[in-house]
């Protein structure tokens, strides 16, 4: 079996029952948060976490997977690497580091192939108040009867539209409709729900519970999709605050992308997920990342998205035809050769490297300062 082989895993029921293995062997503690739905392959699914603990910690580095089901892929990888990381276990523990690994969070789109969950739902647009006005996105109705068409593939004339549409309005403006997240179309792309989604409310618990009593916490959350293949972009994921991306410039170098400063391939999007913990650990202090290992190119990856669409508003499609539409969303978000693995490895046990350095390098802060 090649090194990569053992991190990257051929299936959720695959990725889950390795990364609990794992995780007893360290050992840490575990937790699983099952959801309703079933599997693909007809296997429970859940939420698992791994708790690894430090003497004394006042520090806390969590590592997430699968946000976006089908990314799970590579973030289950990049967190059983980290698992079977002597060197980086030791310099934690060491550190007085404690880690909390948080494995599928959406398991239902890991095992599905779906980027989003058993509603629709992208979680990653997901962390709204609900309570308050909901972000607009007005560009988007206008553009879901061409993402969303009623065949599939499409047809050239909707090819033709969309093209036209790009040429007009430009990429940048196209990339922010359809990817910044909308909250009008159920069935449509990057929706981001009418409330929160039970998985959510998961993470919710499962950082009140684990997470709270630290003092500073960084947080790695792992995607793929965006960027050229094989490259790991560092997104900030904070706040709009000068103080938190000037530390993850220090953490994770001065090339940390920015969405709302226009740096970065991802449109500048509200309710991600990482911002769960400022509500649920408000008196820590926050270093958030997100980790984004790109694939294909952006129209590439939205065509694929299109077309799952489709598939849940056609559940009586061919299987064949289905299990081919789901292979091309796997592949979209997953390239399965050892060039890209490699790369995802050196780069993640960077990133994850960094992260314990930064959270040492700075004196805990008073909590009620914070």
């Amino acid at each position: 079996m090649k090194a990569a082989d053992r991190y990257f895993s051929l299936n959720y029921a695959q990725a889950r029952e390795r990364f609990l293995a794992a995780a007893r062997a360290r050992p840490a503690r575990v937790a699983s948060f099952p959801i309703d739905a079933i599997g693909s392959l007809g296997e429970a699914l859940a939420t698992d976490i791994a708790i690894i603990e430090a003497r004394n910690a006042q520090r806390l580095l969590i590592v997430t997977s699968a946000t976006h089901g089908v990314e799970g892929f590579c973030g289950s990888a990049c967190q059983l690497a980290l698992l079977d990381d002597e060197e980086l276990l030791a310099r934690a523990a060491e550190s007085g580091i404690a880690l909390l690994l948080i494995h599928a969070i959406n398991p239902y789109g890991f095992s599905w192939l779906s980027r989003t969950n058993e509603n629709n739902i992208d979680l990653n647009r997901n962390a709204q108040s609900f309570a308050d006005p909901l972000p607009d996105n007005p560009d988007y109705p206008d553009l879901h009867p061409l993402l969303v068409p009623p065949e599939w593939p499409p047809t050239r004339e909707n090819q033709q539209a969309i093209a036209a549409y790009i040429e007009q309005h430009g990429r940048t403006r196209y990339r922010d409709a359809v990817s910044r997240g909308q909250y009008t179309h159920a069935d449509g792309i990057f929706f981001g729900g009418k409330g929160r989604s039970q998985s959510l409310r998961t993470l919710d618990q499962v950082l009140r519970t684990h997470a709270s009593g630290f003092a500073d916490i960084g947080w790695i959350d792992v995607h793929t999709g965006l960027g050229p293949c094989g490259h790991g972009e560092k997104i900030f994921a904070g706040r709009r605050d000068s103080g938190e991306v000037a530390r993850a410039q220090q953490w994770w170098g001065q090339d940390i992308a920015v969405p709302f400063a226009g740096t970065s391939t991802s449109a500048d999007i509200t309710g991600h997920l990482a911002s769960t913990i400022y509500t649920a650990c408000p008196d820590a202090r926050h270093t958030l990342m997100a980790l984004e290992f790109g694939t294909v190119p952006f129209e590439s990856m939205v065509d694929t998205l299109r077309g799952e669409a489709w598939l849940r508003a056609h559940p009586d499609a061919p299987a064949a035809f289905a299990r081919q539409i789901r292979q091309t969303i796997r592949d979209a978000f997953y390239c399965d050769h050892d060039v890209w693995k490699g790369m995802v490895l050196g780069q993640s046990r960077v990133a994850m490297l960094q992260a314990l350095c930064g959270l040492v390098a700075e004196p805990i802060p008073p909590r009620d300062l914070v």
